[in-house]
């Protein structure tokens, strides 16, 4: 499940379905990989086609990534079973 973000205006988009400050265009991307990050209950399970997952280096507590368009990412961090902060953004 997710229990927090670090970005409000993903934060938005997941609770209200909508948000000014992310294109339009990729809501349903972003929403899509925010509806199976709330229900696996391990990261791997993230590793689907097209989401291209793996795990960032350098960072600890371990970031995860998954594809959405272009250079952004859907990030996060995984612990007993939850996401916890759920980002949007540029890693690269």
């Amino acid at each position: 499940m997710i229990v927090t973000f670090r970005s409000k205006a993903l934060a938005d988009l997941w609770s209200k379905g909508r948000s000014a400050r992310i294109d339009a265009k990729l809501h349903k991307r972003i929403l899509v990989r925010l509806d199976r990050l709330n229900v696996v209950s391990a990261p791997e399970q993230m590793n689907l086609p097209g989401f291209d997952f793996h795990a960032l280096k350098g960072f600890t507590p371990i970031r995860y990534t998954v594809h959405v368009n272009g250079p952004w990412c859907v990030t996060f961090e995984f612990d007993s079973g939850d996401a916890f902060r759920v980002d949007f953004e540029q890693y690269h």
